[in-house]
């Protein structure tokens, strides 16, 4: 026996496709509102304890999640966001705690730093199909040892303190200058690989959030004309 199409039935679907397609942008944006939320805070803490570290506050030094946004931002945002909203967030960071301090907004040091994090964000690339925390608590944990390798390799090799042989590398990787005594180089790196791994997780459950609310949505859009008619 053939099925009888009720009258009305095609134009309902089609204008409850019409409907899901028309929000589906809109859901996108708003499942990334969570972690752009989490990126923008991570971003006034490290301007905020970027001004206090010459009051005393040296126990926060490198206490920033730098690699891990990068790393997170490359994993889950789309396509024209996935560099630009790390590096852009550095940026204005940077200038902020360098106009603090009278410090020039671009020099070696910082496009080093730039370049380092766009490694960083490469990774994350690698790891969009497949992101849990399985794999992005570990590659948070290369990624920080990567932007602190070749940050303070950059040290090393520019900084006339250091001696230009391996216990000068050495040095840069672990005590630093002795001028900076009261926050050897292992503190940064210990600070900013905690940083890493909390903000990791908390990105990771930002989106999850997200990703939960997009599929709240949906099915409620879904359901609301068979209710309705």
């Amino acid at each position: 026996m053939l099925a009888v199409r009720a009258p009305g039935a095609s134009h309902r679907d089609s204008t409850t496709v019409n409907a899901l397609c028309i929000s589906r942008r809109p859901d996108r944006f708003c499942r990334m509102i969570p972690a752009l939320l989490l990126v923008f805070s991570a971003v006034v803490y490290r301007v905020t304890t970027g001004l206090l570290i010459h009051s005393g506050a040296s126990w926060l030094s490198n206490f920033a999640p730098l690699a891990a946004i990068a790393l997170c931002s490359a994993a889950y945002l789309p396509k024209k966001y996935k560099f630009s909203v790390p590096l852009v967030t550095l940026f204005i960071s940077d200038a902020v705690i360098n106009f603090r301090y009278g410090a020039p907004l671009i020099d070696p040091q910082i496009l080093v730093r730039y370049a380092a994090l766009a490694v960083v964000g490469c990774i994350g690339v690698l790891l969009q199909n497949r992101v849990s925390l399985k794999t992005l608590l570990p590659a948070s944990v290369v990624g920080s040892t990567i932007f602190y390798a070749v940050t303070n390799a950059f040290s090393w090799l520019s900084d006339p303190g250091y001696t230009k042989n391996f216990a000068g590398l050495v040095q840069s990787l672990t005590v630093g200058l002795p001028q900076y005594s009261a926050t050897p180089s292992w503190m940064f790196f210990r600070n900013s690989l905690v940083s890493d791994l909390v903000f990791t997780l908390l990105f990771v459950v930002c989106m999850n959030v997200g990703r939960s609310t997009e599929r709240s949505r949906a099915r409620a859009a879904r359901f609301r004309p068979a209710a309705a008619g």
